[in-house]
């Protein structure tokens, strides 16, 4: 985390003002989403990370390419110290003032930093809002979940000595995936392991 770093929050009493779920939320997304754009704001991370009031919008990208999904996970040397050894299924991370509050742009942003991908996106799809307030890393986030589907198998992670990632056939995901990769386990229960 950068020192002065500043990250697109919501409140979390304004964004379940209608009510609160756990997991993803696949309908009523437009109210969400313009919600975001309307009554979100720039915090300090560091004032945020353990806050749960606020909710630090995380734009998080799917891959997949035939029946085989991306899945990577954190290692030793990575910076966020909390994901140390937790899979998972989604490449993402922290809106910053760069991006403004265009989630897809910080999406793709994300995407650039985080992956190597030799090929083409051929379709690109919103899946839905996460929301899990079970673990304090997950209570200060929220999820909005893309669907990236490419043209190629030729993916890999960029910081090699942080992340280690590959391909996997989707009937196998759940032999990686564990309770305590949490945003992992409820992308494969509520959504890859239903397509």
């Amino acid at each position: 985390m950068k020192e002065d770093e500043k990250v697109l929050v919501i409140p979390r009493d304004i964004f379940f003002e209608k009510g609160s779920w756990q997991g993803i939320k696949k309908d009523n997304l437009d109210y969400y989403l313009n919600l975001l754009k309307s009554s979100s704001f720039f915090k300090e991370r560091k004032d945020v990370e353990e806050d749960p009031y606020y909710l630090q919008i995380i734009p998080y990208i799917i891959f997949s390419f035939e029946d085989k999904f991306f899945l990577y996970k954190y290692i030793n040397k990575a910076g966020e110290k909390r994901l140390i050894d937790r899979y998972q299924l989604a490449v993402g991370g922290h809106i910053d003032l760069s991006d403004g509050k265009d989630i897809e742009l910080a999406a793709l942003r994300e995407w650039e930093e985080e992956v190597s991908f030799k090929g083409k996106i051929k379709r690109k799809k919103l899946v839905g809002i996460l929301n899990d307030d079970r673990a304090m890393v997950e209570k200060v986030h929220l999820g909005i979940i893309y669907h990236f589907i490419g043209d190629s198998d030729n993916i890999e992670v960029k910081e090699k000595d942080k992340l280690k990632g590959h391909m996997v056939k989707k009937e196998d995901i759940g032999k990686f995936i564990r309770e305590e990769d949490i945003w992992a386990s409820i992308i494969w229960r509520d959504y890859i392991s239903k397509l």
